[in-house]
C-alpha cells in the first residue's frame, strides 16, 4: 500500500509538472548564460507549485536553495514534499501554529544565506532583529510584496537595514499584472470554489483600491456584482469613482454588502461597531498579506457560536446573524486556493530570478537601502513575455529618437 508520504510526493510532482509546461519565462531564463553557482539562497514564500518551480529554476542556475513558507496556511504539503526530490532543502508545512511557522524561518537562517528571496519580509526582519549574526554573510534581499516593501522601508528609515533590497513589487511588470490580474482572478477563484455561491447581482465591497483592489473590483464587475469601494487615499477614491464604482466610508458601505474583501495592507479594517451592523450571511475574505485586516479577535469575542460550516469557511454567529469568513482571515487566494494563475507568476518569478542575479553581481556597489526594480530588467521581462506568446512589436527609428531628444 502506498504510504501517505508517497501519495503527497506524487501529488506534488503532478502539480509541479503542470506548471512547468506553462512557465515559459522561467524555462527560458534557466537556459540562458546566467549563473548563481556557489550562492546560498534562502526563500520565504507561499510554497505551492509555482514557487516550487522558481526554486527549481534557481537550483538549475547553480544555487543552493533553502525554502520555507511565508504565511502559516499557504504551504501545500504535497508540493513541499515533492520539492525535496530536486535537491532543495525544505522546512515548511501547512500549519496554524505561528510558533512552528517562525521556527521554520529560523531554520532557513541557520544556513546563513547569501541572498534572501522574501514575500512579506518576515525572513528579512528576523535576520535584522533576532538573528543579526546572519547579516555577516547576507549580501542582499529581493522582496515580492507591497507589505514587505513597506516593512523594509520602515527598517531603512530607522537606520536598521544592513543590506541592499530590490523591491520586486515596484516593478511595472509586477504590480500592473500580478497585483491587478493575479489577485483579481485568484481572489474570486477562492471565494467561488469555497462558497459555490453566485456573484452576479450581489453587492461587493472592496476595501482598498491599490493595484490589488483594482483587480478585485474589476473582476467583481465582470462577474456581474454591484461594486462598492472604500479608500483612505483621496486620489485612489476618485479613480474608483471614475471607474464606475460607488465610493464611501466603510462603516456606511459595509452593512449593504453581501461580500466584503479587504486589500489594504493595514489592520482592523472593520471596527466592532461596523461588524455588529453587517448583513446576515455576509462573506468576509482577506486579500492582504497578513491576517490583520479582518479583525479576527473581535469576531471571536463577539461570536456566541463558531463552527466550520464548509471546508475553509467558518461561521460566526453574532447577534443572531451568520457571518462567514473564508480561510480564517488569511490571504484568501492561498490559504483556501492555489494562488495566482500560472502565467502571472511566471512573470513575477522571472523578475525575482533576474533580481537575484542582479544582486549577486552588483551587491558590492549598492547601498543598504530599498531600490526600485531596475528598469532594464523590467523591460527585459516584458520582452521575454512577448516572445513567449509569439508577439513582435515596433521599435523607434533613429529619426524618431532624435525627435524625442530634441527641444
Amino acid at each position: 500500500m502506498e504510504t501517505q508520504e508517497r501519495k503527497l510526493e506524487s501529488s506534488g510532482h503532478q502539480k509541479i509538472n503542470w506548471v512547468s509546461k506553462h512557465m515559459k519565462l522561467l524555462n527560458s531564463i534557466h537556459t540562458m548564460n546566467y549563473s548563481l553557482k556557489g550562492l546560498k539562497i534562502g526563500m520565504s514564500i507561499h510554497l505551492e507549485a509555482k514557487t516550487a518551480y522558481l526554486a527549481i529554476t534557481l537550483k538549475k542556475l547553480g544555487a543552493d536553495v533553502f525554502v520555507t513558507g511565508c504565511n502559516p496556511l499557504s504551504t501545500q504539503d504535497d508540493v513541499a514534499e515533492a520539492l525535496k526530490d530536486y535537491g532543495i532543502v525544505v522546512h515548511a508545512k501547512r500549519t496554524e501554529d505561528e510558533r512552528e511557522y517562525f521556527s521554520f524561518l529560523h531554520k532557513i537562517l541557520d544556513y546563513k544565506p547569501d541572498l534572501i528571496l522574501d514575500d512579506g519580509a518576515d525572513l528579512t526582519v528576523l535576520a535584522h532583529t533576532e538573528r543579526k549574526e546572519v547579516l555577516d554573510n547576507l549580501k542582499g534581499v529581493s522582496e515580492e510584496t507591497t507589505t514587505g516593501v513597506r516593512r523594509l522601508k520602515n527598517l531603512q528609515a530607522q537606520g536598521m537595514l544592513k543590506v541592499p533590497v530590490i523591491a520586486v513589487n515596484n516593478a511595472k511588470m509586477k504590480f500592473m499584472f500580478d497585483n491587478r490580474y493575479g489577485t483579481g482572478q485568484s481572489t474570486w477563484d477562492s471565494i467561488m470554489r469555497n462558497t459555490n455561491l453566485l456573484v452576479a447581482g450581489k453587492r461587493v465591497l472592496v476595501a482598498g483600491y491599490g493595484w490589488c483592489g483594482r483587480g478585485i473590483a474589476l473582476r467583481a464587475h465582470g462577474l456581474g456584482a454591484r461594486v462598492m469601494v472604500s479608500e483612505v487615499d483621496p486620489i485612489k477614491a476618485v479613480e474608483a469613482l471614475m471607474d464606475g464604482f460607488d465610493v464611501g466610508k466603510i462603516d456606511e458601505l459595509a452593512p449593504q454588502a453581501d461580500i466584503i474583501i479587504t486589500a489594504t495592507g493595514v489592520c482592523d479594517v472593520l471596527n466592532e461597531e461596523t461588524i455588529l451592523k453587517l448583513k446576515n450571511g455576509v462573506i468576509l475574505a482577506n486579500a492582504g498579506h497578513f491576517n490583520v485586516e479582518i479583525p479576527m479577535e473581535k469576531l471571536e469575542k463577539l461570536a456566541t457560536k463558531k463552527y466550520e460550516i464548509r471546508k475553509n469557511v467558518t461561521c460566526y454567529e453574532i447577534n443572531g446573524k451568520d457571518i462567514f469568513v473564508i480561510g480564517q482571515g488569511r490571504l484568501v487566494n492561498l490559504a483556501a486556493a492555489d494562488g495566482h494563475p500560472v502565467e502571472i507568476m511566471d512573470i513575477s518569478f522571472a523578475l525575482q530570478a533576474l533580481s537575484l542575479l542582479y544582486l549577486s553581481q552588483h551587491y558590492k556597489d549598492l547601498e543598504n537601502k530599498v531600490y526600485d526594480y531596475p528598469e532594464e530588467l523590467d523591460r527585459q521581462v516584458a520582452m521575454l513575455k512577448l516572445k513567449a506568446v509569439g508577439i513582435e512589436i515596433d521599435s523607434l527609428t533613429n529619426e524618431q529618437r532624435k525627435y524625442l531628444e530634441s527641444f
